[in-house]
């Protein structure tokens, strides 16, 4: 599955990505807010590439200009999330390089994610979660639609052995209508 925005392609991650998710995932700034470690190689990235951005609903994001992996975003669902158990909702989960945040990419690779969640997997809710202290994806949330759900004062975050304060958000397939409607 490929999808397309006026700048971006969203598309599956394939072993040569390696060397561009390493040039982002390095940044303590990208993961370390999104509840992940620094990677420390190519190799690492290449296995995460493999065992964790392996899933259907997982896409590069990539400018299209170049075609080169830049964040990801993700539709979790089953047992990917532990946000809903129900077959018509889903979690989002993304994260962008550092040298490419402030230019809107997120906004409209999260926009295009919605948009194929409610309309082609019919989708009635899409939930989505931050880290206190995580602005950026807070804001991103907030400029598409999400509304807050609840926070949760103890979340653990396995692979940073943290204990953190969750934010939950959503929304719904009617709100996502009347908002893009009224454009």
């Amino acid at each position: 599955m490929i999808l397309e925005t006026e700048r971006l392609i969203l598309r599956p991650w394939t072993d040569a990505d390696a060397e561009s998710l390493y040039f982002c995932a390095k940044d303590t700034d990208v993961g370390t807010p999104a509840g992940w470690p620094a990677h420390k190689s190519i190799e690492e990235s290449l296995n995460i590439i493999n065992t964790v951005f392996n899933s259907p609903t997982c896409f590069a994001i990539c400018k299209k200009e170049d075609n080169v992996a830049i964040g990801s975003i993700e539709i979790k669902s089953g047992d990917r999330t532990d946000m809903t158990e129900r077959s018509d909702e889903c979690e989002l989960g993304f994260w962008l390089g550092k040298s490419f945040w402030g230019n809107g990419f997120m906004p409209e690779a999260v926009n295009v994610i919605l948009s194929y969640c409610f309309d082609s997997l019919n989708m009635s809710t899409v939930w989505c979660g931050y880290y206190d202290g995580n602005h950026k994806s807070k804001r991103v949330q907030e400029k598409v639609g999400f509304i807050f759900h609840h926070t949760c004062n103890e979340v653990p975050v396995p692979l940073l052995n943290e204990i953190r304060i969750g934010h939950t958000n959503y929304i719904t397939k009617e709100r996502w209508n009347e908002l893009n409607y009224s454009i």
